[in-house]
């Protein structure tokens, strides 16, 4: 989660974060499957690029409305009035989600096979450590919820005055 709240601060209102996250959990149901059943490839089709392509556009489908739900429920608005995500931001959050994540887990997981059926290669494996990742990931979630915030002190600092 760490990369999409630094997009979030970024692209702020172009990028719903419910979303991306909604399509993290949704990538990794089918690895979840494996390791309850004992049954499978653990990161399957799923972690593929083309696999990516199909959990966005459900993951966006289905993130749209249950986002939507969810900013009702915490009584989240803008204007007293429920906010609505458009179809470009659910689409592009769902992509960048499915996407990061078949790039983040080629780079820690030897049996992902992102460009499966093309190539079971896969080149991202280990071009740096799992712990240097890890790091990356924190990182840039830590640097993003300082922009983000930092961003919203600054906005309301300045209606304010």
């Amino acid at each position: 989660m760490g990369p999409g709240v630094l997009i979030k601060s970024l692209l702020r209102g172009s990028f719903s974060l419910m979303v991306f996250g909604w399509t993290q959990i949704v990538m990794d149901i089918q690895p979840l499957i494996v390791l309850i059943t004992g049954e499978g490839h653990l990161h399957g089709f799923t972690h593929t690029y083309l696999g990516a392509i199909l959990i966005a556009l459900f993951a966006a489908l289905s993130g749209k409305y249950l986002s939507e739900l969810g900013l009702k429920i915490l009584r989240i608005t803008e204007n007293d009035a429920s906010i609505s995500i458009t179809w470009g931001v659910v689409l592009l959050s769902a992509f960048i989600g499915s996407f990061s994540h078949v790039l983040l887990d080629s780079i820690m997981h030897a049996d992902v096979e992102p460009f499966f059926p093309f190539t079971l290669n896969n080149q991202f494996l280990g071009i740096i450590s799992v712990s240097v990742l890890h790091k990356v990931c924190l990182y840039s979630g830590l640097v993003g919820a300082v922009i983000y915030y930092g961003i919203n002190w600054k906005l309301k600092k300045t209606i304010n005055h």
